[in-house]
């Protein structure tokens, strides 16, 4: 029934125009009760029927924890971006030290360059130097007067055409030539001695046409004046074809010096140490003429074996036995006389090393045509 003071029936909304109680719900009698006024048995928990936790609803718990968590999560945050930043600078400082290696090794190779530059300038403005020489900083003389000829340009190119095309078939005519030239002969620049034993009058031929023409061309052979320079023809002969000189024999002085001029002048010398052909195929002592000059001039020596001279034209034969025999050449790697060494000594060393060359050949190139193994 409605009530007659304010035309409302029970349980009709008991506030004003229609508005909700606080808590928005009426109790049983219509009236309504603030939520703060509940018995604390009737409390309802937060978060009860799924509706989430409010502000108002937190514990104090809740709100001292809050705070230590964002704290926390800050620190990460900034500890990261602090690596971050440190990585980054790590980065570019690599990079700029990259840059600076660059451009000092960029700096490095220009005064390289420079320095080569400036060496090569050096070298063409002193007197042309012997690369293999031990003196090779101080050069060589300029060959003057009669020494002339021996460094003549065009001498050596008419002795190309005369050695390696006209002699050359007439050295393989009558034998079996081969060359074996160690690899740092190559390498040799400026006056040399070259020194091998004597086997018979087929070995200045052979040795002029095994060396490397680069080595070869102003090579000048030691003759004996008394045979090669007493007759002209033959002093023509061995002039044009083996730029020889003349060495004396039997204590004569006339040509003393000789040697030592050419090879002060950048003229590289063939000498047979032994003084003369072999007479029975068996190499003799070495005279020390050859390593003294060299010493005292400071060029290297180079050893050469011929190997089967001697079978093929033994001496008091005036030309190679028939069937064209077989004769090799070797040339050693180039040696320097040691400090202190003697000339005997040295000269003994190079023996030693001529006869190591014509043992290692001997049986490739001649097999068992001889009992022996070599020379003494």
């Amino acid at each position: 029934m409605r009530d007659e003071a304010d035309g409302r029936t029970p349980g009709d909304d008991p506030t004003p125009d229609g508005e909700p109680t606080p808590d928005g719900e009426p109790t049983p009698d219509g009236d309504p009760t603030p939520s703060g006024d509940l018995p604390a048995g009737d409390a309802v928990p937060a978060g009860v029927d799924g509706d989430p936790q409010t502000e108002a609803d937190s514990t104090p718990e809740d709100d001292a924890r809050t705070p230590r968590e964002q704290s926390a999560f800050e620190r990460t945050v900034r500890e990261r971006f602090s690596d971050a930043k440190a990585a980054t600078a790590d980065a570019r400082t690599a990079m700029a030290d990259a840059r600076t290696a660059r451009a000092d090794a960029r700096a490095e190779a220009k005064a390289e360059a420079k320095a080569k530059a400036d060496a090569k300038a050096a070298a063409k403005a002193r007197p042309a130097p012997s690369l293999s020489a031990r003196s090779r900083a101080e050069g060589w003389d300029e060959p003057e007067g009669d020494l002339a000829k021996y460094r003549s340009h065009w001498r050596a190119a008419v002795r190309f055409v005369l050695q390696r095309v006209i002699f050359r078939a007439v050295v393989r005519s009558a034998v079996t030539p081969k060359a074996i030239v160690a690899r740092r002969v190559r390498t040799v620049r400026g006056p040399y001695v070259l020194v091998a034993n004597h086997t018979s009058h087929v070995d200045a031929p052979m040795i002029a046409l095994s060396l490397p023409w680069s080595q070869a061309r102003f090579l000048s052979t030691g003759v004996a004046a008394d045979y090669f320079f007493n007759v002209w023809y033959r002093r023509q002969f061995v002039r044009w074809m083996f730029n020889a000189f003349p060495i004396d024999r039997g204590g004569s002085r006339k040509h003393s010096g000789t040697s030592r001029n050419l090879l002060r002048s950048g003229v590289p010398i063939l000498v047979f140490p032994e003084g003369g052909r072999q007479q029975d195929g068996q190499m003799r002592d070495f005279k020390p003429g050859g390593a003294a000059l060299a010493i005292s001039v400071g060029v290297p020596v180079i050893p050469a074996a011929i190997v089967g001279g001697y079978e093929a034209m033994p001496k008091g034969r005036n030309w190679p036995r028939p069937g064209r025999p077989p004769v090799t050449v070797v040339f050693g790697d180039p040696m320097i006389a040691e400090e202190g060494e003697t000339a005997v000594e040295f000269s003994s060393r190079i023996r030693k090393r001529v006869k190591g060359l014509y043992d290692d050949h001997h049986e490739e190139v001649l097999g068992s045509a001889r009992g022996g193994k070599g020379p003494a």
